[in-house]
């Protein structure tokens, strides 16, 4: 080798030719994940920095310490989750949805809306408050749950005090809003704080402070205003740990003692002096001997079972879910039911009765529906979905998707040598013109569920915007579905059960006297169905709709297209007085163009007010038309099926 200087050899670092799944498996990508799943310290490592200088890393790291150290025994228990939450422009949607839904009625302890408060007023704007995010690269959302909320009576001055104290700690002025709850056993104050410093940086904060230091000052300002905790108070929190069904703090010291799985009374005794400790573990010990997570492995030692910690933390959670179904439908319900669409048969149909967080932190959706079986069932939605969609007091069905995805089977068919180019299925798109359906947007939902399955390494986005997908892209995007559960909830009719009885329009009731034996319970949801079947039977027959042959009950011919004629008819007679615009009824078969004006809520279901500038027709709304109010579209109708057109479209119309 030449020791010179001027050595024309050059090393050149090439492009890393790994083949993968997805993105991920990409060098630069895989550095990424794996020092951002190391922590700051990993993070300091990788880069050759000390680990005491990585452990550094962010705002509040001394502050943790000294909170942290004047903790003792006698300090007030507070209950604090922060979450990190990216937001970018995408992001702030969501944000919106977040606090309306934190800002939703019966959260107040008189059982009104929520208000958004801030550090100097009881009156924040949270629409303002998310259009000021939209820059932030993340935000931290907070749940503060004192255990004794209600002693402390203010929680708004409260929050307001232990943000005070936060910023101290962090030396920079934050942004914020909360919302304070008082809707559970146990109220908390929700916090949304924006991710930038006084000076526009990004607010990076220790993760020491995160974990402990958060905690610690709310506790440590909840025992100033409560005084410590008396040994009464101490021993009535323990006590009730004994018996709780879900990880508890004994069950982690259990834990900590244990020897695969194995508890001994002598390791007990050797963990404390005090009697009353001894005799709280092995309360809890028996306890969790009848939870059958535990078992006698002799007269002095236990055997914990190996799921014991998931298995209280699902039991925690159930009983967390029956308390929801509780105080949506009462506590005379005793018959409870969690949908699981990897293992449904038929759907659900009934009644929504609630719907919100299960983890307000995390934005997990729920449904309760009163189901015409008799049973409370408890719905969990994909994170992603928007459960306000749905009406409260409307009839709904949720069942298990199963098989693959339409979207996975049309991207495979459309991939060329395992490349599945976009542009082309929206030249395709359009040249086919689907029925209801606006190209873009149904390309973009392809995109959208490519990404989805790139998040969990199964196809790779490329540079140029094409995506490289594998050959059973279908079969591995159902395994997905399965392993994550798909819940398709369908709105059977916007109106509450007693509102169909007498409308005229095309009802879900009409629709079940027309099935074929629908299956009803005596008791709950099903038998409230029963009542109302009866009913509008009646109210047909008045209508001439229908007619008694002793006890069978004969219906009109075409009796729903009759129904929706006679309810479009009526609504269109009112418009027109209102607006001085003829109306124009839709035959069978039609094309119609015109500016898309309102969208109507009918016992009929959705429809859609064109205007054409001298009259206006109702035809059925699709979700093409969400976001083109005031804009010129078209559409053709032939029976129940509508196909819309956005833009002007020449030879459609009258």
């Amino acid at each position: 080798m030449s020791e010179r200087d001027d050595d024309p050899f050059r090393p050149r670092v090439g492009r890393s030719r790994t083949r993968g799944t997805g993105a991920s498996s990409r060098f630069v990508n895989r550095v990424l994940k794996a020092t951002t799943t190391a922590g700051p310290v990993g993070r300091a490592r990788a880069l050759g920095v000390p680990a005491a200088h990585g452990a550094k890393f962010g705002r509040g790291v001394v502050a943790a310490r000294l909170a942290a150290a004047r903790q003792g025994p006698r300090s007030r228990r507070v209950t604090v989750k922060i979450r990190l939450v990216k937001v970018g422009a995408s992001g702030r949607p969501a944000l919106r949805a977040h606090l309306r839904y934190l800002e939703r009625a019966g959260v107040s302890p008189e059982g009104s809306p929520g208000q958004a408060y801030g550090a100097t007023t009881d009156s924040a704007d949270p629409e303002a408050f998310a259009d000021r995010c939209g820059g932030d690269r993340h935000q931290f959302r907070c749940i503060v749950a004192p255990e004794e909320a209600t002693d402390l009576g203010d929680l708004k001055t409260y929050t307001r005090g232990l943000l005070g104290r936060i910023e101290q700690d962090l030396a920079t002025r934050l942004e914020w809003v909360a919302v304070d709850h008082w809707d559970t056993d146990n109220p908390h104050t929700h916090v949304v704080i924006r991710g930038t410093d006084e000076a526009g940086r990004d607010l990076i904060i220790a993760r020491d402070y995160i974990s402990h230091g958060m905690r610690a000052r709310a506790s440590e300002l909840a025992t100033e205003w409560l005084g410590p905790r008396s040994d009464r108070e101490i021993r009535a929190g323990l006590d009730r740990e004994v018996t709780a069904d879900r990880w508890t703090g004994l069950d982690r010291t259990l834990q900590g003692l244990a020897t695969d799985g194995r508890v001994d009374l002598h390791r007990i005794a050797g963990e404390t002096r005090d009697p009353y400790r001894r005799s709280l573990l092995v309360g809890r010990l028996q306890r969790l001997t009848a939870l059958n997570v535990a078992q006698a492995a002799g007269p002095t030692a236990w055997q914990l079972a190996p799921d014991a910690e998931r298995t209280l933390r699902a039991l925690g959670e159930r009983g967390d879910i029956v308390r929801t179904m509780q105080r949506a439908l009462g506590v005379g319900r005793t018959t409870y039911a969690v949908f699981d669409p990897t293992t449904a048969t038929h759907p659900v149909i009934g009644r929504l009765a609630a719907q919100g967080l299960a983890d307000a932190h995390h934005d997990h959706p729920y449904l309760v529906v009163d189901g015409v079986d008799g049973r409370a069932h408890y719905v969990r939605l994909p994170p992603t979905a928007d459960g306000s969609q749905f009406p409260l007091g409307g009839i709904v069905s949720v069942s298990g998707r199963t098989g693959p995805r339409p979207a996975d089977q049309t991207i495979a068919a459309l991939a060329r040598e395992g490349i599945y180019r976009p542009a082309e299925h929206l030249a395709r798109a359009r040249a086919d013109g689907r029925a209801g359906q606006d190209p873009t947007e149904f390309v973009a939902a392809h995109v959208r569920r490519l990404e989805a399955l790139r998040r969990a390494g199964i196809v790779e986005r490329l540079p140029d915007g094409n995506w490289r997908v594998p050959p059973d892209l279908a079969v591995q995007g159902e395994r997905v579905d399965q392993r994550r559960g798909r819940v398709a909830v369908e709105v059977q009719s916007t109106l509450p059960l007693e509102g169909q009885v007498r409308v005229v329009g095309a009802t879900w009731l009409d629709r079940e006297l027309i099935a074929d034996k629908p299956v009803m319970a005596v008791q709950g949801f099903g038998g409230e169905v029963r009542q109302a079947l009866d009913a509008r039977a009646d109210f047909l027959v008045e209508e001439r709709l229908a007619a008694r042959r002793g006890s069978r009950l004969v219906l009109a011919r075409d009796l729903l297209k009759t129904l929706r004629d006679r309810e479009l008819a009526s609504v269109g007679a009112t418009l027109a007085a209102q607006t001085g615009r003829l109306f124009r009824p839709l035959g069978d078969s039609r094309a119609v163009r015109g500016t898309y004006r309102q969208r109507l809520q009918l016992a009929s279901g959705q429809f859609a007010v064109l205007d054409d500038g001298q009259g206006f027709s109702l035809v059925p709304w699709r979700p093409v038309l969400a976001s083109r109010l005031g804009q010129a579209v078209s559409a053709v109708v032939r029976g129940n099926d509508v196909t819309w057109r956005v833009g002007r479209s020449r030879g459609l119309g009258p």
